[in-house]
């Protein structure tokens, strides 16, 4: 239950950046599809480079989007 709520902030914060899903990862560097998979929940915790590069491209804190 838990991470459904971690990874809807995901979606959320990168919604409210008016990015879509291709955008956020040219931006931080990631694939698309990990973009997807996280925020679909296939991922269960992304590494930490992950975190951090999807972070800094929101301009928000790793504990913002994954751990609150």
């Amino acid at each position: 239950m838990v991470l459904v709520e971690v990874f809807n902030y995901l979606r959320k914060i990168r919604l409210q950046n008016d990015l879509t899903q291709g955008e956020l990862a040219i931006k931080s560097g990631v694939s698309r599809q990990t973009i997807n998979a996280i925020e679909r929940q296939r991922i269960a915790r992304p590494n930490d480079n992950t975190m951090l590069a999807i972070a800094q491209a929101l301009n928000c804190s790793v504990e913002e989007i994954f751990l609150t």
